[in-house]
């Protein structure tokens, strides 16, 4: 069973699906016939290993329903080959839309799964011409096989890491079209670890001026500089077991949940 559903069990919020979608999404099931805000993102918007993630706390702070559409390592791919999650979303008064690293979506490149965006199906052509001495059968995650990559060749790395952001960016305005102006990006942005990381910092290889492409197209980025459980002595309160423990520690912890829930409330409260 895998760490997130596991995790999530643990608590009293037991996944679930809305409609016929598969994406496996944080419960509790919420009413979709009152005014609600639809919130679409990766695991920190899912809230693993938090009792109370920030889409839950933001609902207490503005009293409006929000329905946490999020999914535990989804990318961009996740959602917009899920009709009912789009449907779910473009209905809502708003939506909020994490922003995910660009890493975890298929592109000219390579292949990702279609749900868990974070694990890696297969090369292209393309990208086998470019690493012709790479055994890429090797690889199960989008991470290690780019970071292993970047090591066998920076300068060959730009090509590929210009190819993944020009397609993160054509699918994130395709996404943007779908959902309509009402909205809000969130950018929960880590301190890096590594400044020569390959991927750069988390959400990985986005850049700011890649956002600010994307600002005309929503109602505007909600901006949030967060550290992971482990760095930021944030783990109390969180719910994982000993082998879950080097992925909670690079997870949010309830204080940045808290955190969140601050900002995305006071700019909600404007518009409301």
């Amino acid at each position: 069973m895998s760490f997130e559903v596991s995790g999530a069990r643990a608590l009293a919020d037991i996944p679930c699906r809305y409609g016929t979608s598969r994406l496996l999404v944080r419960g509790p099931r919420r009413s979709l016939r009152e005014p609600y805000i639809a919130f679409l993102g990766s695991s920190d918007t899912y809230g693993c290993f938090v009792a109370h993630p920030f889409v839950a706390l933001t609902e207490a702070e503005i009293g409006m329903t929000c329905v946490n559409l999020g999914c535990a390592n989804a990318g961009v791919d996740a959602v917009l080959n899920d009709p009912d999650v789009i449907g779910i979303a473009a209905s809502a008064r708003f939506s909020v839309v994490q922003i995910s690293g660009a890493q975890n979506m298929s592109n000219a490149l390579y292949r990702v799964h279609p749900r868990r965006n974070d694990r890696f199906l297969s090369a292209s052509a393309r990208l086998r011409s470019i690493y012709p001495e790479v055994d890429f059968t090797d690889f199960h995650f989008n991470k290690h096989m780019l970071t292993t990559l970047h090591e066998l060749s920076a300068e060959r790395f730009r090509m590929v890491r210009q190819e993944i952001q020009r397609a993160w960016l054509a699918r994130m305005r395709v996404l943007l079209e779908r959902l309509g102006a009402q909205t809000r990006l969130l950018w929960l942005r880590r301190a890096p670890v590594d400044a020569d990381s390959a991927l750069g910092e988390d959400p990985f290889l986005i850049t700011a001026a890649m956002v600010d492409e994307l600002a005309d197209l929503s109602g505007g980025v909600i901006e949030v500089g967060v550290t992971p459980a482990g760095q930021s002595d944030d783990l109390d309160g969180m719910f994982y077991g000993p082998l879950q423990a080097p992925i909670a520690e690079l997870s949010l912890g309830p204080c940045a949940h808290e955190a969140i829930a601050g900002q995305l409330a006071a700019n909600l409260r404007t518009v409301l």
